[in-house]
């Protein structure tokens, strides 16, 4: 595994994190990935050398599912080894009915819901605590003012961002700077080689201010790995279990004209490295030059978290590089 800072942090992270989405996820009857299995793949992240853990509140089924197995894990583990991320906005209802402060970014849910994160992961503190989305109801002084409070407490090292404009971002920076606030240091947009230019503006921001970039989605969900074959309609021919056959947005949100021409010019670059799809896309996230680009990937078993840690040991030329960005338009 290769390791770096996490953006203008002190912290150092390995080049790939470990995200626990699918930890207790249910789609009908369907557990995409129950504890044990969780469990399991918590070690073959450690195994691989990936010491960054990302989670949220709300990950699972009931809520919190995720954040309590991760807790069980590190029981027979040094916490210290780790780098844990989680996150707070949304509606926290695994275990009632949701009342009027229980989601957003006010104070008294936050305060709520830190607590109940450091308790299901049995821990003092958080490295990262990111905002999940924007909140249009909370002035964003009282948030970065609740998250400061935190960070002196000690319960949250680094404070990031989630999904959200780039003015949003801009503005809760600016807010920062002006009110003496800690200030956001790492964000987290869904950003692949097939969905890049969408969030172009965003990635300005974090380039101009020193940001880590943590994409979600780097494969963008299954697709970039290679495993998706399109049908003669221009649609998607999913396998059983898959991202696509579960998801119906799967199709607009990641199968689209320029994504498979993006496909092809990974697939291209596969054969001549002797690596996987699934290798070359994340290695072309995590040579972005313009800022520190820290890929989370979620395998679903040990194989795959192995074949995604590989990653880090292929090397892109220039060409290859720029035959993938000339794929998906030269966006930069």
């Amino acid at each position: 595994m290769e390791y770096t800072t996490l953006g203008n942090t002190g912290t150092t992270v390995s080049k790939l994190c470990y995200g626990t989405w699918r930890f207790g996820k249910k789609h009908g009857d369907t557990v995409e990935t129950g504890r044990e299995e969780a469990h399991e793949l918590l070690d073959a992240a450690w195994e691989n050398g990936i010491n960054f853990i990302d989670t949220a509140n709300v990950y699972g089924d009931p809520d919190g599912t995720s954040e309590a197995w991760i807790g069980e894990w590190l029981t027979d583990h040094d916490r210290e080894d780790f780098v844990i991320a989680s996150k707070v906005y949304f509606s926290f209802d695994g275990w009632g009915e949701p009342g009027p402060n229980d989601s957003g970014l006010g104070r008294k849910h936050i305060h709520a819901q830190i607590e109940g994160t450091l308790d299901r992961l049995g821990t003092d503190y958080l490295d990262l605590y990111y905002i999940h989305r924007w909140d249009e109801n909370t002035p964003i002084r009282e948030t970065m003012s609740v998250l400061t409070e935190l960070v002196r407490e000690g319960k949250v090292h680094y404070l990031g961002a989630s999904t959200m404009a780039a003015w949003q971002l801009t503005k809760a920076l600016w807010t920062s700077d002006v009110e003496g606030f800690e200030h956001f240091d790492v964000t987290q947009p869904m950003v692949n080689a097939a969905h890049y230019d969408a969030v172009g503006d965003y990635l300005d921001v974090c380039a101009d201010q020193d940001l880590a970039v943590c994409p979600y989605s780097p494969l963008a969900g299954g697709f970039l790995t290679g495993k998706y074959e399109r049908t003669d309609d221009g649609g998607v021919e999913a396998p059983d279990g898959s991202r696509g056959n579960l998801d119906d947005l799967f199709e607009d949100r990641y199968a689209t004209d320029r994504a498979w021409e993006v496909l092809d010019a990974v697939e291209s670059v596969a054969n001549e490295v002797e690596a996987t799809p699934a290798q070359v896309s994340l290695r072309w996230l995590i040579e972005q030059d313009r800022f520190t680009c820290i890929p989370i990937v979620g395998a679903r078993s040990p194989d795959q978290l192995e074949e995604n840690a590989g990653a880090v040991e292929i090397d892109l030329t220039d060409e290859q590089f720029e035959r993938i960005d000339e794929a998906r338009g030269g966006v930069q």
